[in-house]
């Protein structure tokens, strides 16, 4: 199951993960920062979300077509992401385009020219980003929930930033952001499929080794949930209803547990949420639960799209529901299937070299270290239903933040 796995580190810090996987004909190779929008400044939020659109847009020896038509040239495909606390630039090609992949990573990553211009251009197409949250409820709720739930923190504030604040982020401050931040201590390249570390090695210190190093250390910022009702009014046809309960980190023992509690309250198609909600009583469309799990800290949200009159039933029936997998322990049959489940997705998924890829820069961000399968698999089959019983008390004991967006008023659910 598992392939080669290497790891080293250059002269200024950046770090090299490998995992060789014998018979693929592809790799999947991406450049993690280890900063994403929980790490900004609120004066300049979005700034890494808005870096990593521009920095497909022109460097000093590309402009931005002639990066899209290397990448086209390559066939397979190339994309980015900002999350709260990272950010990545990745892409999957046949393995003979290994080395060109690389060349472009370092050419869009050292010499980006954030050209004004193109600034400007890219700018309005942020804000066209940030309206079609703010013309989605499913995905404006998500939104609003983090900002009531985490308050005025890193995790709080919106991925994408705020039209004011992407209206003050110029090309100085792009630039300023880069040369602070994508350092050699928080940038790592993480590759899986067909390549040979040593090879790989070689050519990312070619191209990676004058990245500077020396980041100034940073404390992790500490956020604590805020609980209670928050009831926002829109004019749409459905109430959109998250409840939220503060949850552990990526890093806490507790982890396995909570995430087998997650699929049998919410995460797959026989929970509890779905079966009671919508098999049963034909109350939403969509319901389910998620995790959402940091360096830190972590939460457990539940969502459910109702008609506005069954509101309040809705968010009773989901207290009492989470409320009493506390109470009373799973029965056996219930959680082998959902470790069944959980192991199913982490092993289906191990069969896609972007997935490992990615697993290899989360593994080493989270725990420094590569986590063998076999030890993930062990994990879970390990977890008892008293564990499960402990997980739910943990989640649940201190309240939660229930958010509605629809009309509603919060009168109706008092």
């Amino acid at each position: 199951m598992n392939g080669i796995f290497k790891k080293d580190a250059l002269d200024n810090g950046l770090k090299v993960l490998t995992e060789q996987l014998p018979g693929s004909v592809s790799a999947s190779i991406g450049v993690w920062i280890s900063s994403g929008s929980r790490d900004e400044d609120p004066s300049i939020c979005g700034v890494s979300h808005f870096i990593e659109h521009m920095i497909f847009k022109g460097t000093k020896q590309r402009s931005a077509l002639d990066i899209a038509k290397a990448f086209d040239r390559m066939g397979g495909f190339s994309n980015a992401f900002t999350s709260k606390e990272t950010t990545c630039f990745y892409a999957k090609v046949l393995d003979k385009h290994v080395d060109q992949v690389l060349e472009l990573f370092a050419d869009i990553l050292q010499n980006s020219t954030f050209s004004p211009e193109e600034v400007q251009r890219e700018r309005q197409v942020v804000m066209q980003e940030i309206m079609m949250v703010e013309d989605s409820p499913e995905e404006l709720v998500h939104e609003l929930f983090s900002h009531y739930f985490w308050g005025d923190t890193g995790l709080g504030r919106p991925i994408l930033g705020t039209k004011e604040s992407i209206s003050r982020i110029d090309s100085d401050v792009l630039r300023q952001y880069v040369n602070n931040v994508y350092r050699g201590p928080k940038i790592m390249v993480s590759a899986a499929g067909n390549l040979d570390h040593e090879k790989f090695l070689g050519k990312c210190e070619a191209l990676f080794s004058k990245i500077p190093n020396g980041c100034r250390p940073e404390e992790e910022e500490e956020a604590v949930p805020n609980k209670g009702l928050k009831v926002i009014s829109k004019d749409i046809e459905q109430a959109h209803i998250i409840v939220g309960f503060p949850a552990v980190s990526a890093k806490d023992p507790m982890r396995y547990p909570v995430a087998l509690l997650n699929i049998i309250l919410g995460g797959s198609m026989s929970s509890r949420l779905f079966q009671e909600i919508r098999e049963k009583r034909g109350l939403a469309y969509s319901v389910y639960s998620y995790l959402s799990a940091y360096q830190n800290t972590g939460m457990m949200g539940i969502y459910a799209a109702v008609s506005p009159s069954d509101t309040r039933e809705v968010i009773r029936l989901i207290n009492d529901i989470a409320g009493r997998l506390a109470e009373e322990a799973v029965e056996p049959e219930e959680l082998e299937a959902a470790r069944d489940h959980l192991k199913g997705g982490l092993l289906l998924s191990a069969e896609s070299p972007d997935n490992r890829m990615t697993r290899l820069a989360k593994n080493e961000l989270t725990h420094q270290r590569f986590v063998p399968y076999q030890e993930v698999v062990d994990a879970i089959d390990n977890v008892s239903t008293k564990d499960i019983q402990e997980a739910a008390r943990l989640i649940t004991q201190d309240g939660n933040l229930t958010l509605v967006l629809g009309p509603v008023k919060e009168e109706d659910l008092a």
